[in-house]
């Protein structure tokens, strides 16, 4: 037990950073930058200046990935959990509501808009280390229930 502590490399050392290239560590940094600028823009606004009414479920969960975006400009490898959000929902969206409602031609007025900026971020397909995820997250011990 104890050489398996002493073998897992603690957070920040470098160790893990290693096994993913530099260009990549950058361009998840962009991926981030983007969520910072893109929500930023979109969102901020509605979070600082809303009716008093207003139900802000949606604004403050965005405003919460807006924040931990900030995080995966310095730790680009420990946050991908929320590039791994990002991915999901927006595929259960395309899958669940987007492509039925394209495909029976019954579309909500903000369809075009939302169909043209939620597929795009199946880009993340390609910029998520799937390698570095599956050795973190697929293969390696979970932590003890108790």
């Amino acid at each position: 037990m104890a050489s398996t502590a002493a073998s897992d490399s603690p957070p920040g050392d470098g160790a893990a950073e290693g096994e993913v290239s530099l260009f990549r560590l950058y361009v998840l940094r962009a991926m981030y930058l983007l969520l910072v600028v893109g929500l930023g823009a979109m969102n901020v606004p509605e979070i600082l200046s809303h009716p008093l009414i207003s139900r802000g479920v949606i604004a403050s969960l965005l405003g919460a990935v807006w924040v931990l975006a900030f995080l995966g400009l310095r730790y680009p490898l420990e946050m991908l959990p929320l590039l791994m959000f990002e991915l999901a929902w927006k595929l259960i969206w395309m899958i669940a509501y987007g492509l039925p409602q394209w495909s029976t031609g019954r579309q909500p007025p903000t369809f075009a808009e939302d169909f043209f900026n939620i597929p795009f971020g199946a880009i993340l397909l390609f910029v998520i280390p799937w390698g570095y995820v599956w050795r973190h997250y697929g293969k390696r011990p979970s932590t003890r229930w108790r």
